[in-house]
C-alpha cells in the first residue's frame, strides 16, 4: 500500500475523491446555478458582484477566474476551513464513513509545537478559572451575580464558565510554575506585558469567563465579562494563532451535531442567549464573536445548516443588526427567519421573565424576512396620519416589488392595503410599474432565478478575455490532453520532455510522466491531489477549464510542440536584431553584417 502525503496511504485520499463529490462539497458553503456543463456561483475566497467561481463536475474541480484559487474537492475544504492537507483527507474521511487500514494510514497531522503549548495554556487556563469561580472565596461574588441571572450550576459547567480574580498575577504564576514561555503566552492572547517594566500581567482580571472552543472542542481564546461596572463590558482574546474571530462562532462544537440533524441554526448575539436558550431546549445555538457577521462565518453555517432563525434582541439596536445580516445570509444561499423578542428585551431576559414555553412559542412564529423588514419599516413611521401612511407605502412597496413569487406579492400587498385602509388595486399598480423599472435597471443580473441573488449582485463590465501568446496557449494545449490521456503524455514526453518554457509547465509536465510511470489512469482530481503545490494545482485547475477539445492526433501535438521549440530561436532572434540596430547605430557595420548572417541561419532553422 503506497503511501501519500501526511503519512496517509493513496487509497485512502482516492476514496475520499471518489466519494466527496466535488458539486456536493461545494454546495454546502456556496450557491451554485448550472450553466451548461458548469455550475457558477460567487466566490467564498473574495468579494464579488458577478460569479467567476466555476466548479466542473465531469472533472471534479473547482476555479474562480476572478482570485485564481482552484482545485479538488479536498483542496476546497482546505481552503474554506484552514485545514491542512491530512487534516482536510481525515475530517472527509470520517463523514464518508471511510475507514484508515488497520496498524497503518493514520494520519500525521505535521506538528506545530508552538501551536500545541498554546493549545495546552488554554485549556488549564479554562480549568484553573472554571475551579476559581465554584471552589475558592475570589468566585463567591461572581457565582452570586450568575445565579442572580438564572444561570443554574449545571449550565455553569456545560459551558466551563470561570471567574479570572481582580489580581495582576493569577494566571502569571499558574502559567509559570507549568514552565510555559511567559512571551509566548502573550503572544498568545493569554497574558499581557507590562509597559513600565519588564515582566507580564494577566490580560483577564475581575471578569467573568466564556471560553471560546473551535468547533473540534479546543479552548482557543476567552471572552472576559466585567463583573460590576466598567469598560469594556466584555474584552475578547486579540487574534492569535489559533482565534480567529471572523472565522469561529461560539458554541459550535456543542451545536453543530443538533444543527446538521435539523440543518436550522439559531443565531444569537450574546453568549447568556446561547446559554439560555440551551436551557430552554435549543441545542442549536451559535454567537458571534461580539462583532458584525463576517462572510466566513455565513459561510461556515451555510456548510451545515439549510435555514438560520436570526434571535437578536427586541430593541432598535437589535432591529438594525438583524437588517444587516440579513443579506449576508441569504447571500449564501441561506433561508432566513427573525423570531421578534416583544418589550425590547434581549433572548437572555425574554426566556428568565416568561419562561421557555413562551419563548418556544417566539420561536414557533419567526417571521420571514420580508415580512421583518416591513415591520421594521413600520417602526420609522407614523401610521395615524396621511402622511405617515404614504410615506410607510412609498418605503414598503419596493421590498414586496423585489419578490419574485407573484403569490406571495399578493399576500404582503393585501395585508398593506387593511394596515393603511388603502386601495389594493392601486397598490398592485403602483407596485407592477416599480418593477417594471427595477427589471430594467437590473438589466442582465447575474443569476436571476435564485432568490438569494435578487438583483444584489449586478453584472459589471466583463474584463476582455487575456490573448496568450502563442508559445504559451501552446504549452497549455499540450498539457491539457496530457491530462486527460496517457499516450499523449508519453507522445510528448519523448518528443519534448520537459523542455516547456513556463516553469510551471515544465513541472506540471514531470510530475504527470512520474504519475503515468506508475500505471495511473488519467484523473485530473487524483493526479492534483499528487501535486502537494499550491501553486501547481491552480495552475492545472486553470489550464483545465479551457473550452479545448479533448481529441488529438499526432498532428495536433507536432503543431504544438513545434510553437513550443519555436519560442527559445524566436527569442534568440528578437535579441540578435537589437544587437545588429545597436552596432548599425554605432557606425560598426562589419559588426552588423556578421549579425545578420546569424539571424538568416537562424531563421532558416
Amino acid at each position: 500500500m503506497s503511501t501519500g502525503q501526511g503519512g496517509i496511504p493513496d487509497e485512502v485520499i482516492e476514496a475520499v475523491l471518489a466519494k466527496a463529490d466535488i458539486v456536493d462539497t461545494v454546495s454546502r458553503y456556496v450557491n451554485l446555478t448550472k450553466q451548461g456543463k458548469y455550475l457558477k456561483g460567487l466566490c467564498p475566497f473574495h468579494s464579488e458582484k458577478t460569479p467567476s467561481f466555476t466548479v466542473t463536475p465531469e472533472r471534479q474541480i473547482f476555479y474562480c477566474y476572478g482570485c485564481g484559487k482552484g482545485g479538488n474537492a479536498i483542496k476546497f475544504r482546505m481552503e474554506i476551513e484552514g485545514f491542512s492537507f491530512p487534516e482536510a483527507v481525515k475530517t472527509m474521511a470520517e463523514e464518508n464513513d471511510i475507514s484508515m487500514p488497520e496498524g497503518q494510514g493514520v494520519p500525521v497531522i505535521p506538528r506545530n509545537p508552538e501551536k500545541e503549548r498554546l493549545l495546552e495554556a488554554y485549556e488549564l487556563s479554562a480549568k484553573l478559572y472554571h475551579f476559581l469561580l465554584k471552589n475558592t472565596e475570589h468566585g463567591t461574588e461572581a457565582m452570586r451575580y450568575l445565579r442572580s441571572r438564572g444561570m443554574s450550576d449545571k449550565m455553569i459547567d456545560q459551558f466551563q464558565i470561570g471567574y479570572a480574580p481582580d489580581r495582576w498575577d493569577t494566571l502569571v504564576q499558574f502559567l509559570e510554575k507549568r514552565s510555559f514561555d511567559l512571551k509566548e503566552m502573550e503572544k498568545g492572547g493569554l497574558l499581557s506585558a507590562r509597559h513600565e517594566q519588564d515582566g507580564y500581567l494577566d490580560r483577564f482580571r475581575g471578569r467573568i469567563m466564556f471560553p471560546i472552543h473551535d468547533r473540534t472542542g479546543n479552548v482557543i481564546a476567552f471572552a472576559g465579562r466585567i463583573l460590576g461596572e466598567g469598560q469594556p463590558k466584555y474584552l475578547n482574546s486579540p487574534e492569535t494563532l489559533l482565534f480567529n474571530k471572523s472565522r469561529t462562532l461560539y458554541n459550535l462544537h456543542q451545536s453543530k451535531a443538533s444543527i446538521r440533524k435539523s440543518r436550522q441554526l439559531l443565531l444569537f448575539e450574546g453568549y447568556g442567549d446561547v446559554i439560555s436558550a440551551w436551557e430552554a431546549g435549543y441545542h442549536n445555538g451559535v454567537a458571534t464573536m461580539g462583532t458584525s457577521l463576517t462572510e466566513n462565518q455565513a459561510a461556515l453555517m451555510k456548510s451545515i445548516a439549510d435555514e438560520v432563525v436570526i434571535v437578536y434582541d427586541g430593541d432598535k439596536a437589535g432591529m438594525a443588526a438583524a437588517m444587516k445580516v440579513i443579506p449576508l445570509l441569504e447571500g449564501v444561499g441561506l433561508r432566513v427567519k427573525i423570531a421578534l423578542m416583544s418589550d425590547g428585551l434581549d433572548p437572555d431576559e425574554y426566556i428568565r421573565k416568561f419562561g421557555a414555553e413562551r419563548f418556544r412559542h417566539v420561536m414557533e412564529t419567526a417571521v420571514s424576512t420580508t415580512k421583518f423588514k416591513l415591520i421594521y419599516l413600520k417602526k420609522n413611521h407614523i401610521l395615524l396620519e396621511e402622511d405617515g401612511k404614504i410615506a410607510y407605502a412609498k418605503d414598503a412597496l419596493p421590498i414586496i416589488a423585489a419578490l419574485h413569487s407573484s403569490t406571495e406579492r399578493e399576500v404582503y400587498l393585501r395585508e398593506l392595503s387593511s394596515e393603511l385602509n388603502l386601495s389594493y388595486e392601486s397598490l398592485k399598480q403602483d407596485c407592477n410599474l416599480l418593477r417594471q423599472s427595477m427589471q430594467k435597471k437590473m438589466g442582465d443580473g447575474d443569476n436571476k432565478g435564485n432568490r438569494w441573488n435578487n438583483g444584489r449582485h449586478k453584472k459589471g463590465s466583463q474584463p476582455a478575455p487575456v490573448l496568450l501568446p502563442a508559445y504559451h496557449a501552446a504549452e497549455r494545449r499540450l498539457l491539457s490532453l496530457m491530462l486527460q490521456d496517457a499516450e499523449a503524455a508519453r507522445y510528448v514526453g519523448e518528443h519534448l520532455g520537459e523542455s516547456f518554457n513556463i516553469e510551471d509547465h515544465a513541472a506540471i509536465a514531470a510530475y504527470l510522466y512520474a504519475y503515468y510511470a506508475q500505471g495511473k489512469a488519467p484523473d485530473i482530481s487524483r493526479f492534483m491531489s499528487s501535486l502537494h503545490d499550491d501553486r501547481l494545482e491552480k495552475t492545472v485547475s486553470s489550464i483545465m477549464m479551457m473550452e479545448a477539445p479533448a481529441d488529438w492526433n499526432v498532428q495536433v501535438l507536432d503543431d504544438c510542440i513545434r510553437e513550443v521549440k519555436k519560442y527559445p530561436q524566436q527569442k534568440l532572434i528578437d535579441q540578435k536584431k537589437e544587437e545588429m540596430i545597436a552596432a548599425e547605430r554605432s557606425g560598426d557595420y562589419l559588426r552588423a553584417a556578421q549579425i545578420a548572417s546569424e539571424i538568416i541561419a537562424l531563421e532558416r532553422q
